[in-house]
């Protein structure tokens, strides 16, 4: 269980203000300047060394990814650092919590990450929906600039760092991180082909990195406590601490800091109150949110909640949105509505994606019924190995595991309703 004095977020349930003097009491831009007098190689290493994975889902090495940033800055070509904090996966709510609670944080963590890639400006782009979010991160903004954080000296470290926010309108696929910049150029919120990649073209065409709210947030703490502290939390490979949604079929939904690598029984039965029902009322639970494959409760009762330990029982971690679901689920419908979800936010962009999840969704919809065939169970799992992997970014892979993983868990689920239905004979005939 994760010890008080190594949390990062004290604020998360918001019973202390989300403003600059209580940020500030709560540790908050202690002593910045000096951070940012380490220079960016120092900054990079410290991150890169605490084994620091991005919190969006990806889970790549976040000081890696800053030092893909071209070292120099060239005239006429500033770097951007991007905060994707369009928070669309079902089921997530973390970065969310973030932004009401301890915005300050996340700026603190902008004008260090910004240092770290020599970078001039963060954008920060909130999900549409996020209206009041928004309205707390503008005014720690204001705040931040009237303090001489941000703006022309910030943190009186003698070069400029501006933070703007930007609000989306809602696209889900706007969370994938070239999507996201194309919006922030004012067009149609689609995916770019990589290469070149945003380090080297990015927002405006200039050097670019996005990373996600969490990511950012737990930056200052990382270089306050240094990178052994963080390394001494988690699992090898999936270090530090970790924001978990749990939702659905639990006695207490709720959004909890804890070690990466907590087993997901003890997460869900310690922080959310248990299955509703009792433990063995659990059928599955998706462990990332919705892009991820369904885990039955066999694979449950014993696995670890990080990234390497969710691959190696192929599903993710991903954003570690918990979803519960216990025996009264009807856990072919509920993929059925995923599929229909991932086929409405299609950009449209790519054909496998563009018909795929239509497609998908139509067959998901005859199987919840049991009106279809046996075979067409395996011709679907053919069709999800096609889409997955063939698209320009990666809705596609999320709207094949969800079927990938029903088929692999659930399969006589499903063919148990086909059976049913073509014993009946009312139903044969009216199909």
């Amino acid at each position: 269980m994760l010890r008080d004095q190594d949390r990062v977020f004290t604020n998360l349930y918001g019973f202390d203000s989300p403003y600059l003097e209580a940020a500030r009491a709560r540790g908050d831009w202690d002593n910045t300047k000096d951070l940012i007098g380490r220079g960016r190689e120092t900054l990079t290493k410290e991150v890169r060394d605490a084994g620091l994975r991005g919190r969006g889902g990806a889970g790549f090495n976040t000081g890696m990814k800053w030092s893909f940033m071209p070292k120099e800055v060239s005239p006429g070509r500033p770097h951007y650092l991007v905060v994707n904090a369009d928070e669309g996966e079902p089921g997530t709510c973390k970065d969310r919590e973030i932004m009401r609670h301890e915005p300050h944080k996340l700026l603190e963590g902008c004008v260090l990450a910004g240092s770290a890639m020599g970078a001039q400006a963060a954008y920060i782009y909130v999900r549409g929906e996020f209206y009041r979010e928004a309205e707390v991160l503008q005014r720690a903004i204001d705040e931040a600039n009237g303090a001489g954080l941000l703006g022309q000296n910030a943190c009186g470290a003698g070069a400029r760092f501006d933070v703007y926010v930007h609000r989306g309108a809602g696209a889900y696929i706007c969370g994938e991180e070239t999507a996201l910049i194309e919006s922030l150029e004012g067009k149609k919120g689609q995916p770019r082909l990589k290469p070149p990649f945003p380090a080297n073209v990015g927002l405006y065409g200039c050097p670019t990195t996005v990373n996600n709210v969490e990511t950012i947030s737990v930056v200052p703490a990382i270089l306050r406590r240094g990178s052994g502290w963080f390394l001494g939390l988690g699992r090898p490979r999936n270090t530090g601490t970790k924001l978990f949604n749990v939702s659905g079929h639990v006695n207490q939904p709720c959004t909890v800091e804890e070690e990466m690598g907590i087993p997901l029984k003890e997460l869900i039965e310690r922080h959310a109150g248990g299955v509703r029902g009792g433990w063995n009322n659990l059928l599955a639970v998706i462990p990332g949110g919705s892009s991820v494959p369904l885990l039955p409760k066999a694979v449950c009762d014993s696995v670890h909640m990080d990234f390497d330990s969710l691959a190696a029982v192929k599903s993710g971690l991903g954003t570690a949105a918990v979803i519960v679901m216990d025996k009264s689920t009807d856990v072919v419908r509920a993929i059925a509505r995923l599929s229909r979800f991932y086929k409405h936010e299609s950009c449209g962009q790519c054909t496998p994606c563009r018909e795929g999840t239509g497609w998908m969704w139509r067959v998901m919809e005859r199987l919840a019924d049991g009106r279809g065939s046996i075979e067409e169970i395996d011709v679907l799992e053919q069709v999800t190995r096609q889409v997955e992997g063939h698209t320009i970014c990666a809705l596609g892979d999320a709207a094949a595991w969800p079927i990938q993983g029903l088929i692999r868990h659930f399969r006589p689920e499903i063919e148990r309703r086909i059976a049913e239905r073509e014993a009946s004979p009312n139903q044969r005939s009216a199909a």
